[in-house]
């Protein structure tokens, strides 16, 4: 088993990792729309899912994954008025890839979250 870290501090304190690898799968934490290397957190929901993207790309990356790998992503968006915005960029990073899907309304942990996407990936 291999786990991944951002180093983000919430990893550490909340005691989880970024992705943990076992196998031929690897199971992506959910992620906000935090840049992590700035911890700055945009306001649109379309660049947090640009962010949230850009870390699971890492993660799967840092396990030895593509983003092709992805089978399984679940979305919480805070609210429905915000996923005609979020659409876009859903396409633009998972269009072709096609996995198994859910979308959750409900409230994050900050009031500044808008999106939380969370993926499990499967090699072969």
């Amino acid at each position: 088993m291999k786990l991944i870290s951002t180093g983000s501090p919430f990893e550490r304190t909340m005691g989880y990792s970024r992705a943990v690898v076992k196998g031929p799968w690897c199971f992506v934490s959910g992620v906000t729309g935090y840049d992590y290397s700035t911890m700055v957190m945009p306001e649109s929901v379309a660049d947090q899912a640009r962010n949230c993207f850009a870390t699971i790309k890492w993660a799967l990356d840092q396990g030895g994954f593509t983003m092709g790998d992805i089978v399984r992503v679940q979305y919480t968006v805070t609210d429905a008025a915000l996923v005609e915005d979020l659409l876009p960029v859903l396409g633009e990073n998972l269009g072709e890839i096609r996995p198994a899907a859910t979308m959750v309304l409900a409230g994050l942990i900050k009031p500044e979250m808008k999106i939380e996407i969370e993926v499990t990936a499967l090699k072969g």
